[in-house]
């Protein structure tokens, strides 16, 4: 089973995609746009990857505030989702993204990144992480 996961911001999209088995998530791209309503191509982007690893679904990081409550941001992650869904016709999947930001910093600068280039890699690594946890959630629901 392959699956996309994503971490949709203001203005990039990072991505990343499962191995064959659903076991294992590796951080792929990041989409950049120069204005947050203009999602054509990033939709076609998604489209585009989703073809070409076969997805089965999609894993979108849902920003909640610390209380678990909605945030403005996770409105509108929700609402790409729909658009998302509807385009692509696969499941779109919101998963809680909470600290991922903030341990994609962190690995980055375990691996010695320098901080300039975090930017082009942490949408990307973050969406690792997303994409990490469900797919870990999936495989403790299936060991019970």
């Amino acid at each position: 089973m392959r699956v996309i996961g994503l971490d949709y911001g203001a203005r990039t999209v990072g991505v990343a995609v499962s191995d064959g088995t659903g076991l294992i998530a590796t951080a792929r791209e990041t989409i950049f746009r120069e204005h947050e309503n203009q999602l054509r191509e990033t939709l076609r982007r998604i489209e585009a990857l989703a073809g070409e690893e076969h997805a089965e679904c999609i894993v979108l990081g849902l920003p909640l505030h610390m209380d678990g409550s909605m945030s403005e941001r996770a409105e509108k992650t929700a609402a790409f989702g729909k658009k998302l869904e509807t385009r692509i016709g696969l499941p779109v999947i919101l998963q809680d993204e909470r600290l991922t930001s903030r341990e994609a910093q962190e690995r980055l600068r375990g691996m010695g990144v320098p901080s300039s280039e975090w930017k082009e890699r942490e949408d990307a690594i973050a969406a690792e992480i997303i994409l990490q946890d469900y797919l870990d959630e999936q495989k403790r629901k299936t060991d019970v």
